[in-house]
Protein backbone atom coordinates (compact mmCIF):
# COMPACT_ATOMS: atom_id res chain seq x y z
CA UNK A 1 0.00 0.00 0.00
CA UNK A 2 1.27 3.46 -0.89
CA UNK A 3 1.59 5.74 2.15
CA UNK A 4 0.44 9.33 2.02
CA UNK A 5 1.68 12.59 3.53
CA UNK A 6 0.46 16.16 3.31
CA UNK A 7 3.02 18.75 2.21
CA UNK A 8 2.29 22.29 3.40
CA UNK A 9 3.86 25.75 3.23
CA UNK A 10 3.32 29.03 5.07
CA UNK A 11 2.40 31.58 2.39
CA UNK A 12 1.30 35.17 1.89
CA UNK A 13 3.90 36.55 4.29
CA UNK A 14 5.69 38.80 1.78
CA UNK A 15 3.70 40.94 -0.65
CA UNK A 16 6.50 41.75 -3.06
CA UNK A 17 5.82 40.58 -6.63
CA UNK A 18 8.75 38.17 -6.48
CA UNK A 19 7.57 36.57 -3.24
CA UNK A 20 3.97 36.28 -4.44
CA UNK A 21 5.19 34.58 -7.62
CA UNK A 22 7.30 32.18 -5.53
CA UNK A 23 4.37 31.38 -3.24
CA UNK A 24 2.06 30.66 -6.16
CA UNK A 25 4.72 28.42 -7.72
CA UNK A 26 5.01 26.56 -4.40
CA UNK A 27 1.26 25.94 -4.55
CA UNK A 28 1.83 23.88 -7.69
CA UNK A 29 3.88 21.49 -5.52
CA UNK A 30 2.28 21.32 -2.06
CA UNK A 31 -1.11 19.90 -1.08
CA UNK A 32 -2.07 22.47 1.56
CA UNK A 33 -1.07 25.98 2.61
CA UNK A 34 -1.30 28.29 5.60
CA UNK A 35 -2.11 31.89 4.68
CA UNK A 36 -1.03 34.89 6.77
CA UNK A 37 -4.11 36.81 7.84
CA UNK A 38 -2.87 40.13 9.17
CA UNK A 39 -1.32 39.49 12.58
CA UNK A 40 2.31 39.10 11.54
CA UNK A 41 1.95 39.68 7.80
CA UNK A 42 -0.63 39.70 5.05
CA UNK A 43 -3.39 42.01 3.83
CA UNK A 44 -6.83 41.62 2.25
CA UNK A 45 -5.13 41.77 -1.15
CA UNK A 46 -2.53 39.10 -0.37
CA UNK A 47 -5.15 36.86 1.25
CA UNK A 48 -7.32 37.12 -1.85
CA UNK A 49 -4.36 36.34 -4.13
CA UNK A 50 -3.33 33.29 -2.12
CA UNK A 51 -6.88 31.97 -1.70
CA UNK A 52 -7.61 32.37 -5.38
CA UNK A 53 -4.44 30.48 -6.27
CA UNK A 54 -5.31 27.74 -3.77
CA UNK A 55 -8.77 27.35 -5.27
CA UNK A 56 -7.36 27.18 -8.80
CA UNK A 57 -4.81 24.55 -7.81
CA UNK A 58 -7.28 22.66 -5.61
CA UNK A 59 -5.07 22.62 -2.54
CA UNK A 60 -6.35 22.96 1.03
CA UNK A 61 -6.06 26.52 2.41
CA UNK A 62 -5.87 27.32 6.09
CA UNK A 63 -5.72 30.37 8.33
CA UNK A 64 -2.31 31.26 9.77
CA UNK A 65 -2.99 33.77 12.59
CA UNK A 66 -0.42 35.08 15.03
CA UNK A 67 0.28 37.41 17.88
CA UNK A 68 -0.30 41.04 16.77
CA UNK A 69 3.35 41.63 15.90
CA UNK A 70 3.95 42.82 12.35
CA UNK A 71 7.21 44.54 13.26
CA UNK A 72 8.60 41.30 14.71
CA UNK A 73 7.01 39.03 12.10
CA UNK A 74 5.14 37.21 14.86
CA UNK A 75 8.34 35.63 16.13
CA UNK A 76 8.29 37.32 19.54
CA UNK A 77 6.22 36.31 22.55
CA UNK A 78 3.87 39.22 23.29
CA UNK A 79 2.66 40.40 26.70
CA UNK A 80 -1.07 40.43 25.97
CA UNK A 81 -4.11 39.35 27.96
CA UNK A 82 -5.89 36.20 26.91
CA UNK A 83 -9.01 38.25 26.19
CA UNK A 84 -7.12 40.65 23.92
CA UNK A 85 -5.40 37.79 22.15
CA UNK A 86 -8.68 35.99 21.58
CA UNK A 87 -10.22 39.13 20.08
CA UNK A 88 -7.19 39.61 17.82
CA UNK A 89 -7.11 36.01 16.61
CA UNK A 90 -10.86 35.95 16.08
CA UNK A 91 -10.58 39.10 13.96
CA UNK A 92 -7.79 37.58 11.86
CA UNK A 93 -9.79 34.41 11.33
CA UNK A 94 -12.92 36.32 10.39
CA UNK A 95 -11.00 38.48 7.92
CA UNK A 96 -9.62 35.51 6.00
CA UNK A 97 -12.87 33.59 6.22
CA UNK A 98 -14.79 36.54 4.71
CA UNK A 99 -12.37 36.67 1.79
CA UNK A 100 -12.45 32.89 1.38
CA UNK A 101 -16.24 33.08 1.13
CA UNK A 102 -15.94 35.76 -1.54
CA UNK A 103 -13.37 33.73 -3.48
CA UNK A 104 -15.49 30.60 -3.14
CA UNK A 105 -13.01 28.32 -1.38
CA UNK A 106 -13.57 26.79 2.08
CA UNK A 107 -10.90 27.05 4.76
CA UNK A 108 -9.91 23.60 6.01
CA UNK A 109 -7.63 24.22 8.97
CA UNK A 110 -6.08 26.64 11.44
CA UNK A 111 -2.35 26.76 12.13
CA UNK A 112 -0.94 29.37 14.52
CA UNK A 113 2.23 31.16 13.45
CA UNK A 114 5.64 31.72 14.96
CA UNK A 115 5.92 32.46 18.65
CA UNK A 116 2.24 31.76 19.24
CA UNK A 117 2.67 28.31 17.68
CA UNK A 118 5.65 27.56 19.91
CA UNK A 119 4.23 29.10 23.09
CA UNK A 120 0.93 27.25 22.81
CA UNK A 121 2.37 23.73 22.62
CA UNK A 122 2.70 23.36 26.38
CA UNK A 123 0.72 26.33 27.74
CA UNK A 124 -2.71 25.43 29.18
CA UNK A 125 -4.35 28.81 28.46
CA UNK A 126 -3.00 29.27 24.95
CA UNK A 127 -3.61 25.68 23.88
CA UNK A 128 -7.15 25.89 25.25
CA UNK A 129 -7.79 29.12 23.36
CA UNK A 130 -6.65 27.64 20.05
CA UNK A 131 -8.72 24.48 20.54
CA UNK A 132 -11.76 26.63 21.38
CA UNK A 133 -11.23 28.69 18.23
CA UNK A 134 -10.94 25.60 16.06
CA UNK A 135 -14.09 24.17 17.59
CA UNK A 136 -16.10 27.34 16.98
CA UNK A 137 -14.81 27.67 13.43
CA UNK A 138 -15.21 23.99 12.57
CA UNK A 139 -11.58 23.78 11.41
CA UNK A 140 -8.90 21.17 11.93
CA UNK A 141 -6.02 22.32 14.14
CA UNK A 142 -2.45 21.94 12.88
CA UNK A 143 0.22 21.71 15.56
CA UNK A 144 3.00 19.58 17.02
CA UNK A 145 2.55 15.95 18.06
CA UNK A 146 2.85 15.03 21.75
CA UNK A 147 1.76 18.52 22.76
CA UNK A 148 -0.86 19.87 25.13
CA UNK A 149 -2.69 21.13 22.04
CA UNK A 150 -3.03 17.57 20.75
CA UNK A 151 -4.25 16.36 24.15
CA UNK A 152 -6.87 19.11 24.44
CA UNK A 153 -8.00 18.63 20.84
CA UNK A 154 -8.56 14.92 21.51
CA UNK A 155 -10.57 15.72 24.64
CA UNK A 156 -12.82 18.03 22.60
CA UNK A 157 -12.99 15.69 19.58
CA UNK A 158 -11.35 18.36 17.41
CA UNK A 159 -9.58 17.06 14.32
CA UNK A 160 -5.84 17.39 14.97
CA UNK A 161 -3.18 17.34 12.25
CA UNK A 162 0.28 16.56 13.58
CA UNK A 163 2.98 18.63 11.89
CA UNK A 164 6.73 18.23 11.48
CA UNK A 165 9.25 20.51 9.81
CA UNK A 166 11.53 19.84 6.87
CA UNK A 167 13.76 22.85 7.47
CA UNK A 168 14.03 23.13 11.27
CA UNK A 169 16.02 21.35 13.99
CA UNK A 170 14.41 19.99 17.14
CA UNK A 171 15.17 20.11 20.85
CA UNK A 172 15.42 16.97 22.95
CA UNK A 173 11.86 17.68 24.10
CA UNK A 174 10.49 17.45 20.57
CA UNK A 175 10.00 21.18 20.14
CA UNK A 176 11.54 23.49 17.56
CA UNK A 177 15.00 24.76 18.36
CA UNK A 178 14.71 28.56 18.81
CA UNK A 179 15.72 30.49 15.71
CA UNK A 180 18.25 32.38 17.84
CA UNK A 181 20.21 29.14 18.32
CA UNK A 182 22.89 28.20 15.84
CA UNK A 183 21.71 25.57 13.40
CA UNK A 184 18.00 26.06 14.16
CA UNK A 185 17.19 26.49 10.46
CA UNK A 186 18.45 23.75 8.15
CA UNK A 187 20.23 25.59 5.36
CA UNK A 188 21.52 22.66 3.31
CA UNK A 189 18.98 21.46 0.76
CA UNK A 190 20.08 17.82 0.85
CA UNK A 191 19.72 17.81 4.64
CA UNK A 192 16.16 19.16 4.29
CA UNK A 193 15.27 16.37 1.88
CA UNK A 194 16.76 13.70 4.15
CA UNK A 195 14.82 15.05 7.13
CA UNK A 196 11.58 15.24 5.14
CA UNK A 197 11.92 11.65 3.92
CA UNK A 198 12.77 10.41 7.41
CA UNK A 199 9.70 12.12 8.85
CA UNK A 200 7.39 10.88 6.09
CA UNK A 201 8.58 7.31 6.65
CA UNK A 202 8.13 7.54 10.41
CA UNK A 203 11.85 7.26 11.08
CA UNK A 204 13.84 8.68 13.96
CA UNK A 205 15.47 12.13 13.99
CA UNK A 206 18.45 13.29 15.98
CA UNK A 207 17.73 16.37 18.10
CA UNK A 208 20.34 19.10 18.32
CA UNK A 209 21.93 17.44 21.37
CA UNK A 210 21.89 13.98 19.75
CA UNK A 211 18.73 12.73 21.47
CA UNK A 212 16.76 10.39 19.20
CA UNK A 213 13.19 11.54 18.51
CA UNK A 214 10.11 10.02 16.93
CA UNK A 215 7.82 12.66 15.41
CA UNK A 216 4.51 11.22 14.20
CA UNK A 217 3.51 13.64 11.44
CA UNK A 218 0.49 13.83 9.13
CA UNK A 219 1.87 16.92 7.39
CA UNK A 220 5.32 18.28 6.59
CA UNK A 221 5.96 22.02 6.57
CA UNK A 222 8.42 24.01 4.51
CA UNK A 223 8.75 27.73 5.27
CA UNK A 224 8.41 29.70 2.04
CA UNK A 225 10.85 32.36 3.30
CA UNK A 226 13.68 29.86 3.78
CA UNK A 227 16.46 30.33 1.24
CA UNK A 228 15.83 28.12 -1.77
CA UNK A 229 12.34 27.15 -0.58
CA UNK A 230 10.86 26.72 -4.04
CA UNK A 231 13.60 24.39 -5.25
CA UNK A 232 13.50 22.47 -1.97
CA UNK A 233 9.74 22.03 -2.38
CA UNK A 234 10.22 20.63 -5.89
CA UNK A 235 12.94 18.22 -4.82
CA UNK A 236 11.05 17.22 -1.68
CA UNK A 237 8.00 16.22 -3.67
CA UNK A 238 10.09 14.32 -6.19
CA UNK A 239 11.90 12.45 -3.40
CA UNK A 240 8.66 11.55 -1.65
CA UNK A 241 7.04 10.28 -4.83
CA UNK A 242 10.17 8.32 -5.76
CA UNK A 243 9.91 6.67 -2.34
CA UNK A 244 6.31 5.65 -3.09
CA UNK A 245 4.76 8.26 -0.82
CA UNK A 246 1.73 10.06 -2.27
CA UNK A 247 1.16 13.79 -1.60
CA UNK A 248 -2.34 14.66 -0.47
CA UNK A 249 -4.07 17.00 1.97
CA UNK A 250 -5.28 15.39 5.18
CA UNK A 251 -8.92 14.35 4.73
Amino acid sequence: MTSTIDLNADLGEDESPEAEARDIAIMDIVSSCNIACGGHAGSPESMRTMLTAARTRQIAPGAHPSYPDRSGFGRRSIDISLEELEACLTSQLQDIRNIADQVGVPLTHLKPHGALYNDAQDDPALSGLLVDMSARAGLALVSMPKSLIQKKAAERNIRFIGEAFIDRRYTAGGRLLPRSDEGAVIEDESDRIVQGLTLAKGGALAAQDGTILQVAAHTLCLHSDSDGALETARKMRMALEKAGIAISAVK
